[in-house]
């Protein structure tokens, strides 16, 4: 801790510079000045003198132009972690919150956490020579916040910010990041992969599956001597369509669980602006090489679209980022997307399962363990029209069946789920015989 500090004394600002040549000076004892900044400058001031005396060295205020901090999410992590990198300094404010709870789910056994707040609470990274603080800020509608970055100097900081991105690297891969789209900007999620979803998982044509997965292996080979001896720019764009329920989610997750790289989601909304979609792209760049999927494409608002496609056209807009773009609704897709090379390179349609591959899924479902061959080759034979999500759906069902009366008439099952679907898609599930909806007692 000590040699930071020793070996960046030399290259520190003056903490009090003799001539001050600022319009409004903050003076403690001064009534007369802007009582708005006097509120603001006290704070920093009074934070600037808490760490002077415990380290010893003055800290200074550093602005941020950058929207992706990710160092507030790794401090979350590291309050959680009660990491010893992290030293708490004093609150802001004595009446509001010191501490927080919140319910932790990635524990083995889920249950609720308590650490210390990142807001009202100013912490040090003393090793790194940063302080980190996040100001509640009393206004008419309620409590906001301000960010506050304090630094020993700039070669402090900017190590930091590299260590930041090395570790926000690493936690990328053990989780997926999650950015949705929010009436008030990008909300940003660090996720588990829920089930491990293996590529034998994934079933699908397989010139379509080889393709994409060759693309993929090629894109994160360490040395990237494909793009390289070709001299081909190093980014990669594909957009996957079809109906609901065909496996387009099952085989982005097997993606997730078999790349040597960070994987994000975008979900577009009605929120989704220039705005977001520079910073995911910035986001994403950081990450490189990673996998960035765009759920639900043709969700885009047509006030976005126009520098969306902007960006894809950017020379370094991609680099380093494997674009995947999924979309129930291929005739709501803007055709520049598809029309114009650099977009995306290639379009895969996740059709319905044939008979060949309903098969090859109720046997990965071990369907023949309990029912039998001839079961299966039945069932795969009667469920024409069916998608994957449906065909799981009659698994269970038959499961079920098979657990509570010990047999199983396969074609029975098939055909009461097919006319469940075909009222669910008909509407006639909404009506009873007397034309009511709801509960009734």
């Amino acid at each position: 801790m000590d040699s930071i500090y020793r070996t960046s004394k030399d290259t520190m600002r003056d903490p009090a510079p003799v001539q001050n040549d600022a319009i409004i000076i903050y003076d403690e004892n001064n009534s007369q000045q802007p009582s708005r900044y006097a509120d603001y400058a006290r704070i920093i001031a009074r934070i600037e003198q808490r760490l002077l005396e415990r380290y010893g060295v003055p800290y200074h205020l550093y602005a941020s132009e950058d929207p992706n901090v990710e160092y507030w999410t790794l401090l979350e992590e590291d309050l959680r972690q009660a990491s010893p990198d992290v030293e708490h300094v004093t609150r802001i404010y004595d009446r509001l919150e010191e501490w927080t709870f919140e319910y932790d789910g990635d524990k083995p056994e889920p249950d609720f956490d308590v650490h210390r707040s990142i807001k009202n609470n100013v912490f040090v990274y003393p090793k790194a020579g940063i302080a980190l603080a996040r100001m509640p800020v009393f206004r008419e509608h309620g409590i906001g916040n301000e960010d506050f970055v304090f630094a020993i100097n700039d070669e402090a900081l900017l190590a930091f910010l590299a260590d930041v991105r090395v570790r926000q690297r690493e936690q990328s891969l053990r989780k997926v990041t999650v950015f949705t789209d929010g009436r008030h900007g990008i909300n940003r999620q660090l996720e588990p992969v829920s089930r491990a979803v293996s590529r034998d998982d994934v079933i699908m044509p397989a010139s379509i599956k080889q393709d994409i997965y060759r693309s993929l292996d090629r894109f994160f080979e360490e040395d990237r001597s494909f793009y390289l001896k070709y001299d081909i720019p190093y980014k990669r764009g594909i957009l996957l369509y079809g109906h609901p329920g065909n496996g387009k989610t099952t085989l982005v997750k097997s993606i997730a669980g078999s790349v040597p790289g960070p994987v994000a989601y975008w979900q577009i909304t009605e929120y989704t602006s220039s705005e977001s979609i520079e910073e995911v792209f910035e986001a994403a760049g950081r990450m490189m090489p990673m996998v960035l999927v765009i759920e639900d494409i043709d969700s885009m608002p047509a006030e976005a679209r126009s520098f969306f496609l902007n960006t894809l056209d950017g020379a370094t807009s991609k680099e380093g980022i494997f674009l995947i773009g999924t979309t129930n609704y291929p005739e709501k897709i803007d055709p520049g997307l598809m029309n114009r090379a650099g977009r995306f390179d290639r379009a895969y349609e996740i059709t319905l399962p044939d008979e060949e591959l309903r098969l090859e899924y109720f046997r990965r479902k071990r369907l023949h363990e309990f029912a039998g061959e001839d079961t299966v080759v039945e069932a795969a034979r009667l469920t024409e029209g069916f998608t994957f999500a449906q065909l799981g759906e009659l698994y269970v069902s038959a499961a079920l069946r098979w657990h509570e009366e010990g047999k199983l008439d396969m074609h029975e099952v098939i055909q009461g789920l097919r006319g469940e679907l075909d009222k669910s898609r008909k509407g006639v599930w909404l009506h009873n015989s007397e034309g009511r909806v709801g509960f009734h007692f």
